[in-house]
């Protein structure tokens, strides 16, 4: 079956990031998803999207959308918190096996020291953190598993888990499978199409994100914070920046990917020239362009 096109919240400006968020109702972000021409959405940040099963379920079907799964963040680098973080990942977990997604979206939060270095960070969690963290996915997985979802991990800049280096560790020390983001694998100094090439047996779903170049070599050169990085159009819509997206589609397919694409492009909003639906759509046509 050929790869499935989607979109989440995070296109709109929606992110779990406090004190940032795009500036539409939900209301009004589902109906310019089905607009641009996209077949699903992933949640967003649990109460975006309604929490209640048969109210989001109304929403969705209504246009046409089919929910994909959630991006669930944990502390992996802080034991203390990993109990809390578990409890709250199972809550947005419920939500989606009422719903029969079937995906979870499992990541390291960001955090600030990550963020200041992200696109060229040299250092990270220790052998300790590490196993700690191993723990609490293996727990994650494992509850997730129970409920019927497919648990995967989204590597992300601005956390402990965004270099290739990282996430070779991670598919090395778990039996979870991997989110492949095209962009966050680019900014965290990999090359896409080889960690399709590599790990295709691993990747269970897929985010399609590009890269400007010339926006990431400034930022590794000026050490630009991630999220200030995010407002300077580090990410593009696809075709229009470094990722080479029909090379990873190429590996995917010819290794018998069967599963989702999800278009974003990490936004601020308030930012001039910046309109989600626009570029929802160009970035549609593009992957229509290349066979999806």
């Amino acid at each position: 079956m050929p790869i499935r096109i989607a979109t989440a919240p995070v296109s709109w400006g929606v992110m779990e990031v406090e004190g940032w968020s795009g500036r539409k109702g939900y209301g009004e972000v589902l109906d310019e998803m089905a607009q641009a021409g996209y077949a699903g959405t992933e949640l967003g940040p649990y109460g975006f999207l309604p929490s209640d099963p048969a109210e989001l379920e109304r929403e969705l079907e209504s246009r046409g959308l089919a929910l994909l799964g959630a991006f669930v963040p944990l502390p992996l680098a802080r034991p203390e918190r990993h109990q809390q973080s578990l409890l709250e990942a199972m809550l947005v977990a419920r939500l989606l096996a009422d719903r029969g997604a079937p995906f979870l979206v499992l990541a390291d939060e960001m955090n600030e020291g990550r963020m200041a270095v992200a696109g060229s960070a040299q250092t990270g969690m220790n052998d300790a953190q590490w196993n700690c963290a191993v723990d609490l996915l293996n727990r994650a997985s494992a509850a997730a598993r129970e409920m019927g979802l497919r648990p995967v991990f989204h590597h992300h800049a601005g956390t402990y888990v965004e270099t290739p280096a990282e996430v070779e560790r991670l598919l090395h020390s778990t039996g979870i499978d991997l989110c492949l983001d095209t962009g966050h694998y680019y900014y965290g100094g990999g090359d896409p199409v080889a960690c399709a090439h590599v790990h295709a047996g691993r990747i269970g779903h897929l985010h399609l994100k590009d890269v400007r170049p010339d926006v990431l070599a400034e930022v590794r050169r000026r050490k630009i914070p991630y999220l200030e990085a995010v407002r300077r159009g580090v990410f593009c819509e696809l075709g229009e920046g470094g990722v080479d997206i029909p090379g990873v589609v190429r590996e995917l397919e010819a290794a018998g990917f069967d599963g989702w694409g999800v278009f974003e492009q990490d936004v601020d909003p308030t930012q001039p020239g910046v309109n989600p639906v626009e570029s929802a759509l160009r970035s549609r046509e593009y992957l229509r362009g290349i066979g999806l």
